[in-house]
């Protein structure tokens, strides 16, 4: 009998190998002379973060324009269905794009639609922004998305700076503008709210796991209270060093990464080759030993 043999392909060596390293944070460098020029300090940036206010009530009466202009209160979307909370602003140039391109890979899984069973409100922290500039965001990603209805269901709020500070203050969105680089730095995630604008569950980061949403929203739309969960905290900021030795802390812990992953490459590389040669000397053995003797042999014992 043949030993069965195990070929592990080129796809299967990188998928173990990004599995034995997990993306812990995103940090991106600027050049040093952005250290001189940037005015948020080290400890406020330590208080950008999401605060977990589980069961908290969010104000049903805040204004603010949907992405044709019209002033809406934000409780135009409660009453019947849960909701996904996306804070972050339209012009962002980091991780506001990756955190809804994660969100859209995640809803296109779902079974549920959006605008059918749940509702998605965007709303930008920058009182700045038009909704001129939300109504092509949402353009786009309606687009992406490709599920009939989803219009009525997914919304690009802008607003002035007292309820959207209001409302991130609610759900624990902690957020800093810095004037000088024009740029908000805030932390990354999703929010869903039951249909009574109570805060359900946070999701960090920019990926959010298609079988924990719909749970989520599921509980969510029985207005039940999810659980605290571990933080992961991406700044979407384009993140430079205040300081000579905070800015080589950065890049340890990104050259670290780096070396990390060649070397869980190579490692796994290896151990696949070692495994196939391995079996090859098992495999030849396994054929000699049943293959049919020679006729002459067989006489002899007869």
């Amino acid at each position: 009998m043949k030993a069965p043999r195990h070929n592990l392909g080129w796809p299967a060596v990188l998928r173990i190998a990004m599995a034995c390293l997990p993306l812990h944070c995103v940090l991106i460098a600027v050049p040093g002379s952005a250290a001189a020029t940037r005015s948020l300090t080290d400890a406020s940036l330590v208080t950008i973060k999401f605060d977990q206010k589980l069961n908290d009530q969010v104000s049903l009466d805040l204004t603010f324009r949907d992405e044709t202009g019209r002033m809406v209160r934000l409780g135009d979307y409660f009453g019947n269905q849960p909701a996904i909370l996306v804070l972050g602003y339209y012009g962002c140039p980091m991780l506001c794009t990756l955190v809804l391109n994660g969100l859209i890979e995640s809803l296109q899984d779902l079974k549920m639609d959006v605008g059918k069973q749940f509702q998605v409100i965007n709303i930008s922290i920058d009182p700045k922004e038009t909704p001129e500039l939300a109504a092509a965001k949402k353009r786009t990603y309606l687009k992406r998305y490709g599920r009939h209805g989803a219009a009525a269901g997914w919304h690009f709020l802008t607003g002035q700076e007292e309820p959207i500070k209001r409302l991130a203050d609610q759900v624990g969105f902690h957020y800093a503008y810095d004037p000088t680089l024009r740029q908000f730095a805030h932390p990354s995630g999703i929010i869903v709210v039951t249909p009574e604008g109570k805060v359900a569950r946070y999701f960090f980061g920019i990926n959010f796991a298609p079988r924990e949403l719909d749970a989520a929203l599921r509980q969510a739309s029985a207005n039940r209270i999810g659980s605290p969960i571990e933080q992961l905290i991406l700044l979407c900021f384009h993140y430079s060093p205040l300081t000579g030795k905070y800015g080589q802390r950065i890049m340890t812990v990104v050259r670290l990464s780096g070396v990390a992953t060649i070397v869980g490459l190579v490692a796994v590389m290896v151990l696949a080759s070692q495994h196939k040669r391995k079996r090859r000397p098992a495999q030849n053995e396994c054929d000699h030993s049943t293959a049919p003797q020679p006729a002459n042999e067989k006489e002899a014992h007869a």
